[in-house]
């Protein structure tokens, strides 16, 4: 008995070992709990805020809270299998943190998309639990209410941060800019020639938007689309984009920006969010959240004056009773 014994125990320090100090838990989920604070674990129906980093196990970053500066939130979900990120972050409680290896395999065996040349056998995530509302007893009413209070003194203190992120953004980059009624911060670092797009012209753009943690999220040109590993639909077509000026097209720091600039001419305009997305966000760009674009004006398209004209329809007379 105790050579059987001794023979599990070694069993199981060359398992850790295998795992590079990973435990391994049910359905072969492995996971390194690095900070543990003690408080109670979280259940299915919590509230849960989290940053979290997922990576191939080469390092290769395919996902990033922090990089996209905001955190994931979410009703915890019930478990779907065993040994799935769920069920990893169920042993962890508010201020914890702890990297999870799933395999690859498995997951995408569960429903989700392989991304296209993913070789990796593990899928890591490596979790920071920043806020916990437990469900418990509570009745609805009160817990939303208390989600609620809790989301409007985030988005508080993201706004209040903005100044200072656009501050840093500027000193960093060492810029010196000029500034319009509007809050928008602009510098011409390639003067164009010829007259200025009107309202009503056509401006064909190459642009780079970023945040101002230099994280690319959108642009027109494909080699900066690579480099930056910038995910986006495979069977887009990079090209300039074309915007009618001052149409209300796009977010209003632009089609006051695109005014500025002549043909062949380039510019940085930093953006606050009062002129982007306000408190609102869109996809990867969160409330209260300043935006870095670099823009070419390639070129100005002027309407063509012998267009038809669009025709107004004509009022029917009621029908006749």
């Amino acid at each position: 008995m105790k050579r059987k014994l001794m023979f599990l125990s070694l069993a199981a320090i060359g398992l850790a070992s295998c795992n590079g100090g990973f435990k391994q838990g049910d359905g072969g989920l492995l996971y390194n709990i690095h900070t543990s604070k003690g408080g109670a674990k979280i259940k299915e129906g919590d509230f849960v805020s989290l940053n979290m980093v997922i990576k191939t196990d080469g390092d290769s970053i395919l996902n990033s809270t922090y990089e996209s500066g905001q955190q994931a939130k979410m009703a915890m979900p019930k478990s779907q299998s065993k040994g799935d990120i769920v069920s990893g972050i169920n042993l962890l409680g508010e201020g914890d943190s702890a990297t999870f290896k799933i395999a690859a395999d498995s997951l995408f065996k569960n429903g989700q998309q392989r991304p296209p040349g993913f070789k990796s056998k593990y899928v890591v995530y490596t979790v920071k639990i920043e806020k916990v509302i437990a469900k418990g007893s509570l009745n609805e009413q009160v817990f939303r209410g208390r989600i609620t209070d809790y989301l409007k003194s985030e988005t508080e203190a993201v706004k209040k941060q903005e100044p200072a992120k656009i501050q840093k953004y500027i000193a960093d980059h060492h810029l010196k800019l000029e500034k319009t009624a509007s809050g928008l911060q602009y510098v011409i670092t390639n003067p164009g020639t010829g007259a200025k797009p009107a309202v009503g012209d056509t401006a064909v753009v190459n642009y780079t938007g970023k945040q101002t943690n230099d994280k690319v999220f959108d642009t027109s040109i494909k080699d900066i689309a690579k480099k930056e590993k910038v995910q986006m639909d495979p069977m887009r077509q990079f090209a300039p984009i074309r915007i009618p000026v001052g149409e209300g097209k796009v977010i209003p720091g632009w089609d006051e920006g695109l005014q500025l600039l002549n043909k062949g001419a380039k510019a940085t305009f930093i953006i606050p969010s009062d002129i982007a997305y306000k408190d609102q966000g869109v996809g990867p760009i969160g409330p209260y959240s300043p935006l870095v674009f670099e823009v070419e004006m390639v070129d100005i398209v002027k309407p063509n004056p012998n267009a038809p004209k669009p025709v107004a329809p004509q009022m029917q007379p009621p029908a006749a009773k």
